[in-house]
């Protein structure tokens, strides 16, 4: 059994591994671990308590996959409810959709029983009404709403606290790969943009026959590359964990244009072996590993520079088109 998930899974850690060790499944274990996550409002970038986009609206994103039957479920963008994780299983297990976004994901919850909550905490809103305060031009002010946002999603950002989306790997004792994640997106994001998290095979992919992988930073960049599936994808043509990641990486650096920032890839291989690495990191990264026994671990990320772009934008150094 193994068990990987970034720092930001550490709430979830200590259940997804007891569930593991007590035979549950690997995706009823990483469901329980990141539910706590989602209505934890310290995560401030996952469930309740994460980042509003540029409306101040609350829209959550999610995914999980069953790396044996090869289904999946995600939802992209949804409004009003706790767990989207959750949500995103339902569908699996209900629908013969693999995503459902916006009004439908919203509809769909609804229908299921899901719990419903207001995701938007007081500190989030602050943060955002300082933003609106401080950066907005008056022109854009006296047309909100109803104004024109393609510019100020530049200011796309973790506010404040910079942290990342929530991803869980696991194998369990019947031999099953899983994988799941939930996030809240970047904060002052366009409403509707979708990152990598809820888009399978982007932001995460489980292939019991070979292993798993899962991304957190910029979804952009997983998208264009397609990495949690590449990364599958070269360990069924025979490479390592370890040698599958760095063919990920070295996929990336043919990106340009566009956003080009920083993503921790972490990956599983049926063996037991895992590699985490943090490109564009800072040296600070650190993910949690289960082994099957004792307590988790948190470890350093492999830091891999491939770009020297500048530092990632804050409200006042927005992103700028190269």
């Amino acid at each position: 059994m193994i068990l990987l998930t970034n720092n930001e899974g550490t709430l979830g850690v200590p259940t997804t591994a007891r569930m593991l060790s007590e035979g549950a499944h690997a995706l009823d274990s990483i469901e329980a671990g990141i539910r706590i996550i989602e209505a934890d409002p310290s995560v401030r970038t996952v469930g309740r308590g994460g980042w509003p986009n540029l409306l101040c609206e609350m829209e959550l994103d999610a995914c999980m996959m069953d790396g044996t039957t090869l289904r999946s479920g995600a939802v992209g963008a949804l409004q009003g409810y706790l767990h989207p994780v959750s949500v995103a299983r339902e569908i699996m297990h209900r629908l013969p959709h693999e995503l459902l976004v916006g009004q439908g994901a919203a509809r769909f919850a609804h229908e299921i029983g899901a719990e419903p909550a207001d995701n938007l905490i007081p500190d989030s809103k602050r943060a955002w009404q300082q933003w609106f305060d401080h950066q907005v031009p008056d022109a854009i002010k006296r047309a909100w709403p109803d104004a024109p946002l393609a510019e100020l999603c530049r200011h796309a950002i973790d506010p404040e606290v910079g942290r990342d989306t929530t991803v869980f790997l696991a194998h369990d004792q019947a031999g099953d790969i899983c994988s799941g994640t939930s996030t809240s997106g970047w904060g002052w994001k366009y409403p509707g943009r979708l990152g990598d998290s809820p888009i399978v095979g982007a932001g995460s992919y489980a292939d019991t026959r070979y292993g798993a992988a899962a991304c957190t930073g910029a979804g952009e960049m997983t998208i264009r590359c397609c990495t949690a599936r590449s990364i599958v994808l070269y360990m069924k043509q025979g490479a390592s964990v370890a040698d599958a990641v760095r063919e990920a990486v070295e996929d990336m650096r043919a990106l340009k244009g566009g956003l080009i920032s920083r993503v921790t890839i972490h990956a599983i291989d049926t063996k037991g072996n895992h590699k985490t690495v943090a490109v564009n990191g800072a040296g600070d990264n650190k993910y949690w590993l289960w082994e099957g026994q004792g307590d988790p671990r948190l470890l350093p990320a492999e830091p891999i520079v491939i770009t020297s772009v500048a530092t990632r934008p804050t409200t006042t150094t927005p992103y700028t088109r190269p």
